[in-house]
């Protein structure tokens, strides 16, 4: 399945990843692609401050850039934000336990292209592209049946919100 939104605004971005954010359990992963400044940290960080913030829970959430993979612990599953840019091989993904992370917890990964093979085939793949407009048109792409009710539920949300 495909659709496509286009975000006119950081709010905008933000409202999307927070409509996403109350509907994921463990097991869901999100692939963010996209060029460098198109919203792919700005996303995963907005998604994670919603979750943060249902539970009372305050916490800094920097980018993964360096570290790789910044995890978050909430009530009932772990969130797991990582970069793999810097990633140098696919042994990293053991030792870190992202391969474990994707059948416990909700993953969210930037560059997600690094992982090769062991790319979860069952993932939401958003892709950010920037417009002339400096807009973000993102492109939601799935196969796994799951991902039909989340993205209905989200996508409803999030144009109720913009309206």
């Amino acid at each position: 399945m495909k659709q496509k939104i286009l975000l006119k605004s950081v709010e905008e971005t933000a409202a999307l990843a927070s409509a996403f954010a109350p509907l994921l359990s463990a097991g869901n992963t999100i692939l963010l692609n996209g060029a460098v400044g198109a919203g792919k940290t700005y996303f995963a960080r907005e998604l994670i401050s919603t979750c943060l913030h249902d539970i009372n829970a305050l916490e800094d959430i920097p980018s993964p850039t360096f570290t790789l993979v910044q995890t978050y612990e909430l009530k009932n599953v772990d969130i797991w934000h990582a970069d793999l840019y810097r990633l140098s091989s696919l042994s990293e993904i053991y030792e870190l336990g992202l391969d474990t992370a994707f059948d416990t917890a909700v993953c969210l990964l930037e560059w997600p292209n690094r992982l090769g093979e062991m790319l979860p085939k069952n993932a939401l793949t958003l892709n950010f592209d920037i417009t002339e407009e400096d807009f973000r048109e993102i492109s939601l792409c799935w196969k796994d049946v799951m991902w039909d009710t989340i993205v209905k539920n989200a996508l409803k949300v999030f144009n109720n919100e913009k309206s």
